[in-house]
């Protein structure tokens, strides 16, 4: 079984992460952990924690001499700003701040402090901040590693933010590759507008979201199943797209654009070639047919909302006087989507990892990849 925990709050010493599940033997690469790290944190419209934070990934569990042992992982990822939080996030004592009580619209504030009964919504805010994508991130790296020793690749990028579309006609999916943009988008027309449209954003002391596409690329054909509703690969992929902060809206391929057209235009047709074997001229289904990759690139694309904290706070109520007020103010961003498009990486591999592991089995990686040549020859043609 391959599964994986995250651990520890905004504020709080450090975040972790524990993954299990990861076969033994696989070369692990921390430099290439903490390359996804630094891209977490970057992008344009980011706030002010992102200039305190330098976020580095310890291994403390299940690699020895640079390679996976077959048990659990366990990553921690030390938050800086936790010097200047120790009073106010102390383990023991008695607090010596005032409490958070004015909810903020869009955030779990609210619903947090009336589900778990608590009277300071910083012990809700905490733990929902998107800062615990940190420790998602630095799970993620370490799934992507596994992937990438077996053959498959996963990439993304930014295409709407605030209204401002990229154009992504000419995409090729299968050959799409990693970009060094601070917005994570490869229209440097949009990316242009983009820019404006946050930096106006931020003066006027609000957010803005937008939408950013993983791709997988080489995936094996059948990866998934039919069988059980939560088999199916395009379930797993979209709730965990949708267990991102901010995240509201998932589709894969053509996902709502479906509603749009006739079968005929939009069902991949099938064609055979001695050299290419089985293959298609489209891509709508977006690499998966019936719950199981198809063998085409995976296009999974996730629409993220402004983020909730403003500096122009909206109207809210204050949880212990009643009285209206205005939402309080956490230090945030403006703009996070290319940080999202990260986190979506991250996601998308530790799901895919799991469903891999699932279809091919193996405790070492010298059995799992045995596994797969010998599917793969298989299925051929």
């Amino acid at each position: 079984m391959f599964r994986f925990l995250t651990a520890g709050e905004s504020h709080g010493q450090c975040l972790t992460a524990i993954v299990e599940g990861i076969p033994a033997g696989l070369e692990i690469n921390l430099d290439e952990m903490n390359m996804q790290m630094a891209r977490r944190q970057k992008g344009y419209g980011r706030g002010g924690r992102m200039a305190i934070e330098t976020d580095k990934v310890d291994i403390l569990s299940g690699v020895r001499f640079g390679e996976t042992m077959g048990d659990p992982v366990t990553l921690r990822v030390v938050n800086k700003d936790w010097e200047n939080w120790t009073d106010r996030m102390s383990v023991m004592g008695t607090p010596t701040w005032g409490k958070v009580t004015a909810a903020r619209p869009g955030h779990a504030d609210y619903v947090g402090v009336k589900k778990y009964d608590r009277t300071d919504i910083r012990d809700i805010l905490e733990r929902s901040s998107a800062r615990e994508t940190a420790a998602r991130v630095a799970a993620g790296a370490l799934a992507r590693q596994f992937l990438a020793a077996c053959g498959i690749k996963i990439v993304s990028q930014v295409i709407n933010i605030g209204g401002v579309k990229a154009d992504t006609s000419n995409t090729d999916y299968k050959t799409l590759a990693p970009n060094d943009s601070d917005l994570n988008c490869n229209d440097a027309q949009a990316e242009a507008k983009m820019r404006a449209a946050i930096r106006d954003a931020g003066q006027a002391g609000d957010t803005l979201g937008g939408v950013f596409e993983v791709v997988v690329q080489n995936m094996p054909i059948g990866v998934g199943s039919h069988i059980q509703w939560d088999k199916r690969l395009d379930m797993q992929l979209a709730g965990a797209m949708m267990s991102i902060q901010a995240i509201k809206g998932v589709e894969i391929g053509d996902g709502f654009g479906y509603a749009e057209k006739p079968g005929s235009q939009l069902h991949d047709e099938m064609f055979y070639d001695e050299t290419k074997n089985v293959y298609r001229k489209t891509n709508h289904a977006g690499g998966i047919e019936g719950g199981m990759s198809n063998g085409e690139p995976i296009i999974v694309r996730a629409c993220m909302k402004p983020i909730p904290t403003l500096m122009t706070p909206l109207h809210s109520v204050d949880i212990e006087s009643k009285q209206e007020v205005l939402a309080c103010k956490e230090r945030s961003d403006v703009c996070a989507v290319q940080a999202a498009s990260v986190v979506g990486e991250a996601m998308v591999a530790l799901t895919i990892a799991k469903a891999v592991l699932e279809t091919f089995g193996g405790s070492c990686m010298t059995d799992l990849l045995h596994n797969i040549e010998a599917y793969t020859k298989r299925i051929k043609g």
